[in-house]
């Protein structure tokens, strides 16, 4: 059976609360759920993380190499500053797609580079919650 390890960084815990005219009302769980049906019909193994922190995201990464097939990975906010999450995922020698909720080139400046879409095999990003399903499914077709 493959092995998807799905991360989803910084805040993306008050989804639903935060900010529901950029990132909409569904909740954290309610993705989760949808991937987990996702891949109980593609009958693929999901392993799902949430931190806040840089340096366990790095860790989720580092220890992925022997354990998962690829990675699909929300790195939000760090998506724009962290080296380290994309050393990580180029080191590991993984499949990632990395998805978005926004569009982060229609945002703010300083949202508008992300560090990790060249490490990644490809990137979805602003069409919401469906952003992870699409990743998933294009993760699925790559592997």
């Amino acid at each position: 059976m493959k092995k998807i390890l799905i991360i989803h960084g910084p805040n993306l815990g008050l989804l639903g609360q935060r900010e529901p005219s950029i990132y909409g009302k569904v909740t954290l769980k309610e993705i989760n759920n949808s991937l987990k049906s996702l891949a109980k019909k593609k009958k693929v193994s999901l392993t799902i993380k949430q931190s806040n922190h840089e340096g366990e995201i790095v860790d989720l990464i580092g220890k992925a190499k022997n354990k998962f097939n690829a990675i699909l990975i929300n790195p939000a906010a760090y998506t724009h500053t962290s080296v380290a999450i994309r050393d990580a995922i180029s080191a590991s020698g993984l499949l990632t797609v990395e998805v978005h909720l926004s569009n982060i080139y229609s945002r703010e400046e300083f949202r508008q580079k992300s560090l990790i879409s060249p490490v990644a095999k490809g990137s979805i990003l602003g069409f919401g919650p469906k952003s992870y399903i699409l990743g998933l499914e294009a993760l699925l077709d790559l592997i």
